[in-house]
């Protein structure tokens, strides 16, 4: 099941049931099952909250994952920037939607057990988004 939260952002009125059906193909195509996942979008400023209070970490991000996955049932939370995706659109020369997407199914992808510290894993976890992003329409 996939909600949708937001914490001090606008509605983005995004349909559940076509993202829902998106991640349900991506997961398939990882030979996992969709579980519960929420998506959780918000500004900088309440995800670098976040990421202090929960990683230790003092900086902006576009996603912090928390992966409660477990067997092959993907599931967790996943805190969304809406300013940090906005700006990587502006600098990827890509729309708000497409980058919206990448960075939804990024998250995803951390929770079917992709990693993207080292180069070679985040080469991998860069196909894995682009295979996902050729499944669906940005019209």
């Amino acid at each position: 099941m996939l909600d949708i939260h937001y914490e001090d952002v606008e509605d983005l009125s995004l349909t559940e049931e076509s993202l829902s059906n998106w991640i349900t193909e991506v997961c398939s195509k990882e030979s996992k099952e969709f579980g519960d996942i929420s998506l959780i979008f918000c500004s900088d400023e309440y995800l670098l909250d976040m990421n202090r209070t929960h990683l230790d970490h003092d900086y902006y991000t576009d996603i912090i994952t928390f992966d409660y996955t477990e067997n092959q049932l993907v599931s967790g939370d996943l805190f969304i920037s809406i300013d940090r995706v906005r700006e990587n659109a502006s600098d990827f020369n890509v729309s708000f939607v497409h980058e919206l997407h990448r960075v939804i199914i990024h998250g995803v992808l951390h929770l079917c057990g992709y990693k993207d510290k080292s180069d070679e894993e985040e080469k991998l976890m860069r196909s894995k988004e682009n295979d996902a992003l050729s499944l669906i329409s940005f019209t």
